[in-house]
């Protein structure tokens, strides 16, 4: 149900996904969703945010270790334009999407605050362990989120893919400068 919501919650918005929906999506029994969610909608809405965060925390994590900064970056860019593709311009960012209407639902909100942080900390982290110094690997990671989903919101609003090019060549070009400028 967690993931079923994810995936609404990316293409429909946190709002417009009722618990109706996640219970047909996840082809789950009516009252599977009170058994496991006994907060209702609001705990279904944090979990679900949580769950993303972690799962791209992972994704994040891996790519870094195994490809390094600029690859992941392009990976990364290259998942949401597959989705956007594929959805008409209508798939986004399931935690940005909690973070955006999230007055309704402060532990999503609280959820998506926390995936964008750990997300921060590890690409950080992985510049850092590259040599970049501390203060420019966060605000580095900073600036690559918040482009991703800033470009997220003009991709879906322009119905184009062009703001998430530009984000790659820039993102790639960036990490670039940064690893670069720790090994001089």
């Amino acid at each position: 149900m967690l993931r079923s919501a994810a995936l609404l919650f990316r293409e429909k918005g946190v709002e417009a996904t009722s618990v109706a929906d996640v219970i047909e999506h996840a082809h789950a029994p009516r009252g599977s969703i009170y058994h496991h969610f006994p907060g209702g909608r609001p705990q279904l809405v944090e979990e679900a945010t949580r769950g993303a965060g972690d799962f791209m925390g992972s994704m994040i994590s891996a790519g870094l270790a195994s490809r390094g900064p600029e690859h992941t970056m392009a990976s990364i860019v290259g998942s949401f334009r597959d989705q956007l593709v594929a959805t008409d311009h209508v798939a986004g960012c399931p935690v940005g999407a909690a973070a955006v209407e999230g007055p309704n639902t402060p532990g999503a909100r609280d959820a998506a605050g926390a995936a964008f942080t750990s997300w921060e900390k590890i690409i950080a982290d992985s510049l850092c362990e590259r040599g970049v110094a501390r203060d420019d690997a966060e605000r580095g990671a900073t600036l690559a989120l918040s482009a991703i989903e800033g470009a997220l919101l003009m991709c879906k609003a322009q119905r184009s893919t062009r703001p998430l090019d530009v984000v790659e060549e820039w993102l790639v070009g960036m990490m670039a400068d940064l690893l670069g400028t720790a090994s001089r």
